[in-house]
């Protein structure tokens, strides 16, 4: 029968289990440091289970992984990815899992153990041996009992992975390229999540590139930059992507290709390729500079045209509008980290002209579409700026940030 009518008896003991309102706080205690426990101990059962599952290929005969089989039964990936790991693990570790079988380790520390063992290994230029391993992990459980936190334990296992790269002519993980990550996903309301973890060269060039192009900014009027730090660097990653899909050509097209499809009958409802649903404000932002294919579908997702990049400034008005506005005409970003705005959207009939473009860095190019400011071209033939009444109840038009010095009836 094995051991399921076992846990399916202890189950159903815990369902009646209630938890009484008139506790004293002794008793309170001593009932949560017991269900801790067994929570661990839960922890280190499921997981073994969790190396059960893939031994016996039951994932394999659903044609699915074992990640997949622990999520269809009730795991959140997270939780799922650390059964597999420490399951895979374990047999290996035997002091660690008689430690987590006891209840004394959570199944959090457990996988931080895991993990660092793992980084030590790949840490060692030759194959571990059981006695150095055995010390590790000593080590490792050393820390969790001295009040250690799961990231600590991580530091901790760097350090010594760093040791035995200095003793034994290893690579130390700062200088390792072959452990460099970078994860994204879409998140439920339809933003995108980076994860990266870089070795000390690319660091070193993404923090110098983040720096470069993060710095604060002033506003239209003159004073300070309003973003936070955070913001401005996201924003110093557009700016990177930017003149990456330019190819370091700053006065060609975006090599980038992005695919927005739009039903024919609810242009509201366009949606961008990798990312989903987007607003009306962004199709018209991406159809000034970015390489956007554009697909009109009927309802039943059949093409019924092919948008075409005859919207996109070419080279030669490109380089006229840096020679007119040498910057982004908000806030004087370099005219490299810029895009060529219409004036009178491309959706909206705009031509694609000189006396129809502008230059606007990403950010700023983003508070045109939609947070009410807005561009004029002026009898002198250069754009003004027109901030939103929040920002100006009299809507004051504001000259090109290149000829902000100069006196307002001399520009106009």
């Amino acid at each position: 029968m094995g051991i399921a009518p076992d846990l399916t008896t202890s189950l159903d003991t815990l369902r009646g289990v209630q938890v009484p309102d008139d506790m004293a706080g002794d008793d309170a205690l001593e009932a949560a440091r017991c269900l801790f426990r067994l929570r661990h101990v839960i922890d280190h059962l499921a997981t073994m289970m969790a190396g059960m599952l893939d031994r016996c290929g039951v994932a394999t005969a659903q044609g699915r992984t074992l990640r997949e089989l622990l999520m269809s039964l009730g795991c959140a990936p997270s939780v799922a990815e650390r059964m597999v790991r420490v399951g895979g693990a374990l047999p290996q570790l035997p002091t660690l899992a008689a430690h987590a079988s006891d209840g004394a380790i959570s199944g959090e520390h457990v996988d931080a153990i895991v993990k660092g063992i793992n980084h030590i290994r790949a840490r060692s230029p030759g194959q571990v041996s059981e006695e150095a391993r055995f010390r590790q992990v000593t080590d490792l459980l050393g820390q969790f009992f001295s009040g250690a936190t799961p990231a600590d334990i991580g530091n901790r296992a760097r350090k010594l992975g760093n040791r035995i790269a200095a003793a034994e002519g290893g690579l130390p993980a700062a200088e390792d390229r072959s452990i460099n990550t970078l994860d994204h996903r879409v998140t439920s309301d339809g933003r995108l999540q980076v994860r990266v973890d870089l070795d000390a060269e690319v660091g070193a060039k993404y923090v110098a590139a983040m720096e470069e192009y993060s710095a604060p900014r002033p506003e239209p009027d003159g004073s300070p930059d309003t973003r936070s730090a955070s913001r401005r660097r996201a924003d110093a990653l557009e700016a990177v992507l930017d003149i990456a899909a330019r190819g370091g050509d700053i006065a060609s097209a975006p090599r980038t290709q992005l695919l927005l499809t739009v039903p024919a009958e609810a242009p509201d409802l366009a949606q961008l390729e990798f990312m989903g649903s987007i607003s009306t404000a962004t199709v018209e932002r991406l159809a000034c500079d970015t390489s956007v294919t554009t697909v009109v579908v009927d309802g039943e997702q059949v093409p019924l045209d092919m948008g075409r990049e005859k919207r996109l400034f070419p080279a030669h008005l490109r380089k006229a509008l840096y020679l007119r506005d040498q910057c982004c005409i908000k806030c004087g970003a370099p005219p490299g980290r810029t895009h060529a705005h219409h004036i009178v959207h491309w959706t909206h009939h705009g031509e694609t002209s000189l006396s129809n473009g502008c230059l606007l860095c990403p950010a700023c190019h983003a508070n045109i579409h939609h947070d009410g400011w807005d561009v004029v071209m002026g009898m002198d033939k250069h754009p003004w700026l027109i901030p939103p009444a929040v920002v100006d109840p009299h809507r004051q038009p504001i000259p090109a940030y290149n000829r902000r010095t100069m006196r307002l009836d001399v520009a106009a």
